[in-house]
């Protein structure tokens, strides 16, 4: 991956937010809810790891095979929770191809020729040098079009009036009564969505870069 600097920075900032507001979720949240959170929470925080910037940290190429393995068992779980639930799994279906994507961006890294790999990782590469891509095409493409259609989903979701939970609403199930201002905000759908949507939008970022 060998975005341009401030892109790659963006993207560690708008990743690392979005696991630190799933940690918060963790605190409200109660049984398969919980782990949902936590699950998002790796996710968030794992592309900001992928997205530092190689100037800053170059990562030599067993850590991608790490990466691979980790999101490689959420992957796991998330296809064992998409089992149990079956038709109300939509969200479960949703973080299991959101890891898949992690660990086929992890290997594709990884597959870099000795002296590349320190330098394709999101960032790096002086003015004027070229890089092959990495990954297949056809996979790449077919994961840029899935988050492409989220992202329109989940925006179309937020807009007042269409899919926004009104002001008020009760919390949804699996959620405890938890005081303080900032956990209250973590309980409101329509914040979990925007995060989730913030996700899917840095992973296209990191899929055109790939």
């Amino acid at each position: 991956m060998h975005a341009p600097l401030l892109v790659s920075w963006l993207m560690v900032a708008v990743c690392a937010a979005s696991g630190s507001y799933c940690l918060l979720r963790t605190r409200v949240a109660a049984g398969g809810t919980r782990a949902t959170a936590r699950g998002e929470a790796l996710m968030g925080f794992g592309m900001a790891a992928m997205a530092l910037p190689a100037l800053v940290r170059a990562p030599p190429l067993w850590v991608w095979g790490a990466y691979a393995v980790v999101f490689g068992l959420a992957a796991l779980r998330a296809c064992v929770a998409v089992a149990v639930r079956g038709r109300s799994a939509g969200h479960h279906a949703h973080h299991l191809v959101g890891t898949l994507a992690m660990v086929y961006m992890s290997l594709a890294m990884g597959s870099f020729p000795a002296g590349a790999g320190s330098h394709g990782a999101m960032a790096g590469m002086g003015a004027g040098e070229v890089m092959a891509p990495a990954g297949m095409p056809v996979m790449t493409g077919v994961l840029l079009l899935y988050f492409a259609g989220y992202v329109l989903w989940a925006g179309s979701r937020l807009i007042p009036g269409i899919g926004a939970a009104p002001a008020g609403a009760p919390a949804p199930d699996g959620v405890r009564a938890v005081r303080g201002a900032a956990v209250r905000v973590a309980v409101r759908p329509e914040v979990t969505l925007a995060c989730r949507l913030s996700m899917s939008m840095a992973m296209l970022a990191m899929l055109l870069t790939l």
